[in-house]
């Protein structure tokens, strides 16, 4: 039995196209593997706080030092590292928004890429801990941008997943939608065909 985490960032909940990909997803990865486990979660209906001083605090303070804010920023960051821990299979769904991520998925990362936990510095470097898992970024594009100097996405997250240990990636873009044609179609029917090839 696989385990699977999604993380859902679209600000859109109703007419999101990255969240329209997530539903083919889940539909098809579960006619495929109906005994596998999927656990969402979506961080734009419950977004997390941005990194502060209490995540730091948290990180870094003894626990008897630690303030009420602190514990309570450590239990969020622990919950959110658990989840990624225990997924065999993560998906990123995320909309393009000025050429990157959203905000609420970066700070869904900066909860969960945590020295000793999911990384840790050695010698020669950091060293990612979560090696075995793989992972899928569903994107959501208006124009046309992969392998372009304008994708911000792509390079960044396949960086993010190497540096915990997560080299096997896979994007699915849907690319093209807010061009005019017919492009929308071309771009859903493409990622589609790829969702099904994934699942």
């Amino acid at each position: 039995m696989v385990h699977v985490l999604i993380i859902e960032s679209s600000a859109r909940q109703q007419d999101s196209t990255s969240r329209q990909l997530t539903r083919e997803f889940v539909n098809q990865w579960q006619n495929a593997h109906p005994d596998d486990v999927i656990t969402l979660r979506d961080v734009a209906a419950k977004p997390v706080p941005h990194l502060d001083v209490d995540l730091l605090g948290g990180w870094t303070k003894p626990e008897a030092e630690r303030s009420g804010a602190e514990i309570e920023a450590l239990t969020r960051s622990n919950i959110l590292t658990d989840e990624l821990l225990a997924a065999d299979v993560l998906v990123l769904a995320a909309p393009m928004y000025n050429f990157t991520i959203p905000s609420t998925l970066k700070a869904w990362l900066d909860h969960v890429l945590r020295a000793g936990i999911t990384f840790k510095y050695t010698p020669t470097g950091p060293q990612g801990l979560l090696t075995g898992k793989r992972a899928i970024v569903l994107t959501a594009r208006g124009g046309i941008h992969a392998g372009g100097a304008s994708d911000h996405q792509e390079p960044y997250l396949r960086q993010v997943m190497a540096f915990i240990g997560i080299h096997d990636v896979e994007f699915i873009h849907a690319e093209g939608l807010n061009m005019s044609g017919d492009f929308y179609e071309k771009g859903m029917n493409q990622a589609k065909a790829r969702l099904a090839a994934v699942a």
